[in-house]
């Protein structure tokens, strides 16, 4: 359970002009640092503590917690709609479906609900979790809303390479029927949103003002507990979601 709010108010969001100059930033290729963003990447898959030491030495140096480039956010979108055009081209040769796909996946899959799970986040972690101080020296840190979203980019870009790159590969093989497939099906989700959710304790984990942070690992207990019961009752996500979207597995 969380612990009970010792604040007088709710969580505010900052008057600086980061997120207007974040935005503006968006179109200009040649100010993102595409090179960083791929490294980060690739050490979110194998050693995402890694990422996170990096978000210590960019609060040092920039004075804020949130990445400042856009890149991670716009390669993922790219990523994204290359992924979801190879799918529309192999399962369904509509181009107007295949335009509804793209903006499903990117607009909701990965935007609005990345924005939920953000201010979700962002509003626990400045109400809840925040460590108490009697100095009153110390200046007040709180969690940025954009750096909730970062972090739930972060969280999910191992989750696009399992569930909409290996996925996609192997897709054949997880819709059809049978135990194998339910099994393998089931266990990718199980581990890819686990994985996400682990990441997620990471990147607030890592802010030296917020405690009991073990919060975010709860998710991970709720998946296990589900999995085995997902599998028994015969319930195959990969071909669920197929169908949700191309309609071809009955």
């Amino acid at each position: 359970m969380l612990p009970t709010s010792s604040k007088g108010r709710m969580p505010s969001r900052s008057n600086n002009p980061v997120f207007p100059q974040y935005l503006r930033r968006i179109i200009k290729w040649q100010q993102m640092d595409i090179e960083y963003t791929f490294w980060q990447m690739l050490h979110l898959c194998t050693s995402p503590k890694v990422v996170y030491q990096h978000t210590k030495y960019h609060k040092q140096t920039k004075n804020q917690w949130a990445r400042d480039d856009p890149a991670f956010i716009v390669i993922c979108i790219l990523l994204l709609i290359v992924s979801s055009v190879a799918y529309s081209a192999t399962y369904d040769r509509s181009i107007g479906h295949a335009v509804f796909v793209v903006m499903s996946v990117t607009c909701v899959h990965f935007l609005l609900v990345g924005a939920v799970v953000a201010t979700f986040c962002w509003f626990v972690t400045n109400t809840y979790l925040r460590e108490e101080t009697s100095n009153s020296h110390v200046v007040e840190q709180r969690v940025e809303w954009l750096y909730a979203f970062d972090v739930h980019c972060n969280s999910f870009f191992p989750l696009f390479i399992v569930l909409y790159v290996i996925q996609f590969f192997i897709s054949p093989l997880l819709v059809a029927h049978g135990f194998v497939p339910l099994l393998l099906s089931n266990l990718i989700f199980t581990v890819a949103i686990s994985y996400y959710h682990y990441l997620n304790f990471l990147g607030y984990d890592v802010l030296p003002f917020l405690e009991k942070t073990t919060f975010f690992l709860y998710p991970i207990g709720i998946v296990i507990i589900f999995t085995p019961i997902l599998i028994l009752s015969g319930f195959n996500p990969s071909r669920y979601l197929m169908n949700v979207y191309f309609s071809q597995w009955s």
